[in-house]
């Protein structure tokens, strides 16, 4: 193993903004603390929740490297770190992922398994925990209900329409175009449905006038007040993302009308502890080697290009996952 150099290339911010905020630049390689093990980085997932932190609509202290998840390779741990060896392959959720190397801690590494790369790691991590989660967690989802998840064919949503359809859920994806609707579709969506159409008249008469007992919702403001509307009694409300911006204050009252459970989860309070890490991942890497779900990329950029793929998942017009190459 070649010899871990002083410096590396990183993005960092240090002011809230637009691409224009992003600094390519040289910075220290972090030593690793107790409890923290060194991964050298070859690829890092892009998340709508990194345009969140560099918009500033989520708080970070400043300056701050951006990124949260990669995979790569352990090149050296702290002395009191066991378990992961230099040259083990691992993926994690963590701050500071924008770089060639990060320093982090052991609790949140997971070795990659032999039947997996660390690009498909990188690739399906943290949205695939996300959906798995979500799925499991919040929203408990059975066989036979009803579910329903906007931006199907987004990175987030074309892994909950193809695990919904594992579950045995009745799934119905809404896109904006015909070709992200075609590929839902082709992922295990029974019913699509056009988001620039009357979803809510269109969502009831697929499920004759039951509404959908799980709603999975990364897209925010656009789409409350018809959530609201299609639910059906007792369903859960599973909202995760603010890509058309913020959901407005609403009176907790117009949840009463069908006992509705409204939820809006983050992936890290479902594997903050070391078992459920273990556990949710051991399962989501099952269902990848396993073909259960298939991972899509949609480019991968280098790292000196992060402006443009904020610019690209901002748009709404990607579909499957973005990845910066380290290497």
């Amino acid at each position: 193993m070649a010899p871990t150099p002083t410096t590396m290339k990183a993005v960092e911010i240090c002011k809230t903004g637009g691409i224009d905020v992003l600094e390519y630049k040289d910075v220290p390689v972090p030593t690793p603390k107790e409890g923290q093990v060194l991964v050298k980085n070859e690829y890092a997932g892009v998340n709508f929740i990194d345009t969140y932190f560099r918009s500033g609509l989520y708080k970070l202290n400043l300056p701050m490297i951006l990124g949260s998840e990669a995979a790569g390779e352990v090149v050296s741990h702290h002395k009191d770190v066991t378990g992961f060896p230099p040259g083990t392959k691992v993926v994690y959720m963590d701050s500071q992922a924008y770089a060639q190397y990060s320093a982090v801690p052991a609790s949140k590494v997971i070795a990659i398994p032999g039947n997996l790369t660390t690009e498909q790691a990188a690739a399906v991590f943290l949205q695939g925990l996300t959906a798995w989660t979500f799925i499991r967690e919040a929203a408990d989802v059975q066989p036979g209900q009803w579910a329903l998840v906007h931006a199907a064919a987004g990175g987030v949503g074309q892994l909950l329409v193809q695990m919904l359809k594992s579950v045995g859920a009745k799934v119905i994806g809404t896109a904006s175009t015909q070709e992200k609707l075609d590929l839902a579709k082709k992922l295990g969506a029974e019913w699509t449905v056009n988001s620039k159409e009357d979803v809510v008249a269109k969502v009831s008469e697929i499920t004759g006038g039951h509404g959908v007992d799980a709603i999975f919702d990364g897209v925010g403001a656009a789409t409350f007040d018809a959530d609201l509307k299609m639910i059906a009694l007792k369903g859960h409300l599973v909202s995760f993302g603010n890509a058309s911006g913020p959901v407005p204050d609403f009176s907790i009252l117009r949840l009463g009308e069908k006992n509705v459970k409204l939820l809006r989860p983050k992936v890290y309070g479902y594997v903050s502890e070391r078992k459920d890490l273990e556990k949710y991942s051991a399962e989501l890497f099952e269902q990848v080697a396993s073909g259960k779900i298939k991972i899509a990329v949609h480019d991968v950029y280098p790292l000196k290009e992060v402006g443009r793929a904020h610019t690209d998942i901002e748009s709404r017009k990607t579909t499957g996952k973005l990845l910066i190459s380290l290497e």
